[in-house]
């Protein structure tokens, strides 16, 4: 159910054993935590772990390169550090329930429906928060020192993107009003951030309505509007500046919509479509390429970094090479 990979070293892959006929009793079932050759595949340990099965789950590489997962418990939310030599359990700490998370050297990046929040990747303490009244918060994607946090301002309804200090939490500005109507994911990457959108009338500008127009009525789904877009904007930017580029993935009904997600790398962006991967360069939204990923379409996460994607179904693990 959850796994990660850095430039070096093993990959990490979270699962459980399900109880015989599926059915269990507590909201979180418990979970172990393997570690994996990332050459040749080869099962280097596999560890019990605090953190289970449940709401909320992230892992990754804390600032000592060991092994750091934060999720719910059968005792509520927590995050552990493990040793990358043989899952040796290091330190765990109790935190608050979050729905998504990121995994930094220095950071972990929560986010629920009531607050943004840092986490210590060694200490395993928080170290900021951030909430306002009126807001509800979606994602977190993370540019430098700049979080970007996904809002919906709650008197509108309608979503935006704040920006916060990574080290501090301060609330450092606006990068895009709240003008759309939903936001499905965030991803950055060398100053670049990308949203995976609709509607794209709301947040472009009069210059960009023609563009946007012509790409609709050209586009092979036939719809009159755009029903799923990217979206790239620049990190340092400010609320009314015109974006990068935008394409048009998507014109059928919602209701038609194929399931798609977006992951940004080394100034790329990679879109998941079933079992198709597309590399676009995050700067320009240029397409580099795309390739068929064996299991992509029945995956259960998946993650690319420096060109190595890491691909989990439910019952398999794969390492893959990108050529872009």
């Amino acid at each position: 159910d959850g796994i990660a990979l850095g430039p070096e070293g093993p990959v990490l892959v979270h699962g459980y054993d399900p109880p015989p006929g599926g059915k269990w009793i507590d909201d979180v079932i418990p979970g172990k935590l393997s570690a994996i050759e990332r050459h040749e595949g080869e099962l280097l340990w596999q560890a019990p772990c605090e953190v289970g099965y449940g709401r909320g789950f992230a892992a990754g590489f804390g600032a000592l390169g060991q092994a750091v997962v934060l999720g719910p418990s059968t005792h509520g939310h927590r995050m552990v550090r493990m040793s990358l030599g043989d899952g040796e359990l290091l330190e765990a700490a109790d935190i608050s329930p979050f729905d998504e998370a990121s995994v930094a050297s220095d950071l972990c990046l929560c986010v629920s429906a009531q607050r943004v929040f840092a986490l210590d990747s060694l200490t395993l303490g928080e170290t900021w928060e951030y909430s306002q009244d009126g807001e509800r918060y979606h994602h977190v994607a993370r540019s430098g020192d700049r979080v970007l946090a996904i809002y919906t301002h709650l008197a509108s309804g309608l979503q935006g993107v704040l920006v916060l200090s990574a080290h501090t939490g301060e609330y450092q500005g606006v990068l895009l009003a709240p003008t759309l109507s939903v936001i499905h994911d965030v991803s950055a990457t060398g100053g670049v951030v990308v949203l995976l959108t609709c509607e794209l009338d709301r947040a472009l500008g009069p210059r960009q309505d023609a563009a946007l127009a012509t790409a609709i009525a050209l586009h092979e789904g036939g719809g009159v509007r755009d029903t799923l877009s990217l979206l790239g904007l620049g990190a340092g930017g400010r609320p009314g500046d015109p974006p990068l580029w935008f394409q048009v993935l998507e014109t059928r009904a919602v209701d038609e919509l194929p399931d798609v997600a977006i992951a940004a790398d080394g100034g790329k962006l990679y879109v998941e479509r079933g079992a198709m991967l597309d590399a676009m360069d995050a700067l320009s939204g240029r397409t580099l390429g795309g390739w068929t990923v064996p299991g992509l379409d029945q995956q259960v996460d998946w993650c690319v970094v420096e060109g190595a994607g890491l691909l989990a179904e439910e019952t398999r693990v794969s390492v893959f090479e990108l050529p872009a």
